[in-house]
């Protein structure tokens, strides 16, 4: 034929296992052709995707765009044959988009294009080899509808990549507390606030992973300083139902002096398993009974005597002062005579709490205050007594400080402790008196270079003086006289 032969490439068609039957998969053709209008080509024309058929017979039947053989080609690109103008699409038949060939479609034109089959098993051996498309040779094994299933994968949308783990939350900035959750909170949950009461399930363990601690139901106020600094700075981050990993460094935990119960080693770092359980808000003083604040009072005195323990002082005096809060504010409920002893007797055991914590911290001026308000309720409390005359002597009043530690001492001669203090004291202030001395006399000038007495002067020296002022005074009363006669 004296037309440009067109290039012709194999596309897999589909087909349903139906009457037909037949396994192996039926392999359809395109064409790329081109047509002729005075000698030149007008342009590529459209191409098609088979979809063949399989007769009764099991002959494969061409489909309404392509050819059908029922062998399937060694490769993609296998034969050439010369081209052809493409039979054109019936009238109103859109062109099929689907791999797939529907039940019960029949073609007018089988039987001719069935003629056109038989030409095309023409050795074609002389044709050029086909242009790689770039398109895999298919594997015989391959099933039927291994194409479609390739392709509808292809374009469906890719999944979305699965969320990355939350990363770690520096807290404070300094990479020494660290905080990652592990289990999200559920939707809609609440975060805790200062002041409110939360119950969390803790696990305590070591870097190491030795786990020192666990606590199902650790019940404490944020911000209060009810637990190490870790947990009061973290819970505030979490929501409710929320389990995180918290890793702090053992300034916010133990500290170097460690713990005792449970055992924490000094200078450890510890990683807190924490889950939030509740969170509710804290009780109303006023509206608290007497024991109810007396129990108050004094897991808040705990907390203090434990942060005391640690040296940390600070959190001692803010867990002191939070507990005469407690006992002293306003109360709407009545009270018994022995809770407001007991109150009292709490009272006064905070309050010389809070004064040696206050002395450790060099605060001197709060210390005194705190030990004279014990004093007030309780003037023989030795304890009170003691800070008070060590405040003293900070500040350098040991003329004040030394009665106030001989009190003391007259009630506990026994005591050791104020026996070596008040002799401490005692030194300072003689030494203190010779350094006055030594001042006064430096700015009066030397002794020994003042003038000598007069060896003369006896006994009548001093009397002169009284001499001169009688005299003055007769004298005084004469001229008074004088003018008072002189007027009558």
């Amino acid at each position: 034929m004296g037309s440009e032969r067109g290039r012709l490439g194999t596309l897999e068609c589909l087909r349903r296992d139906g009457a037909a039957g037949g396994a192996g998969p039926c392999w359809g053709r395109w064409w790329l052709g081109r047509g002729w209008e005075g000698g030149q080509c007008a342009g590529a024309g459209n191409y098609g995707v088979g979809a063949g058929r399989v007769s009764e017979s099991g002959a494969p039947s061409p489909g309404v765009a392509g050819r059908a053989n029922s062998r399937p080609p060694s490769s993609m690109a296998s034969c050439a044959e010369p081209s052809e103008p493409s039979a054109p699409l019936p009238a109103g038949v859109p062109p099929l988009e689907d791999f797939e060939v529907l039940d019960g479609v029949e073609d007018a034109e089988g039987e001719e294009e069935e003629e056109e089959e038989e030409e095309e098993e023409d050795d074609l051996s002389e044709l050029p080899p086909l242009e790689d498309m770039g398109q895999p040779p298919v594997e015989e094994a391959e099933q039927p509808g291994a194409l479609a299933r390739e392709f509808l994968a292809a374009m469906e949308p890719e999944p979305a990549p699965a969320p990355a783990p939350e990363e770690w939350l520096d807290i404070l900035g300094n990479g020494l507390l660290r905080k990652k959750t592990l289990v999200p909170g559920p939707p809609g949950s609440s975060r805790p606030v200062k002041g409110q009461v939360v119950t969390v399930h803790l696990q305590t363990s070591l870097e190491n992973g030795t786990r020192v601690q666990e606590e199902p139901e650790l019940v404490f106020t944020l911000g209060d300083c009810d637990v190490i600094q870790a947990l009061d700075l973290s819970v505030p981050l979490m929501d409710v139902g929320e389990t995180a990993m918290v890793t702090a460094d053992s300034k916010y935990c133990y500290g170097p002096q460690g713990s005792r119960s449970p055992y924490i080693p000094p200078h450890a770092a510890l990683c807190l398993e924490v889950t939030l359980k509740t969170a509710v808000d804290g009780p109303d003083l006023e509206m608290l009974t007497g024991q109810e604040r007396v129990a108050l009072a004094n897991r808040k005195r705990e907390c203090g005597n434990a942060h005391y323990q640690r040296a940390d002082f600070v959190l001692a005096a803010n867990s002191y002062d939070l507990a005469i809060k407690a006992i002293t504010s306003s109360a709407k409920v009545d009270m018994t005579f022995e809770e407001e002893a007991q109150l009292l007797q709490l009272k006064v055991k905070c309050l010389n709490n809070l004064a040696a914590s206050q002395l450790k911290l060099d605060h001197y001026r709060a210390a005194l205050r705190s030990c004279s308000l014990v004093l007030e309720h309780q003037p023989d409390n030795i304890k009170a007594l003691f800070r008070k005359g060590k405040v003293l002597a900070q500040q350098g009043e040991y003329s004040e400080a030394i009665p106030i530690l001989r009190a003391a001492l007259k009630l506990e001669p026994s005591n050791k402790t104020i026996h070596a203090e008040l002799s401490k004291l005692v030194k300072k202030h003689a030494a203190q008196r010779s350094t006055e001395t030594a001042l006064y006399r430096k700015m009066l000038g030397n002794p020994s270079r003042l003038p000598a007495k007069c060896p003369g002067k006896g006994a009548w020296s001093i009397p002169w003086k009284w001499l001169f002022g009688a005299t003055a005074v007769a004298l005084g009363g004469v001229a008074l006289s004088v003018v008072i006669a002189a007027r009558n």
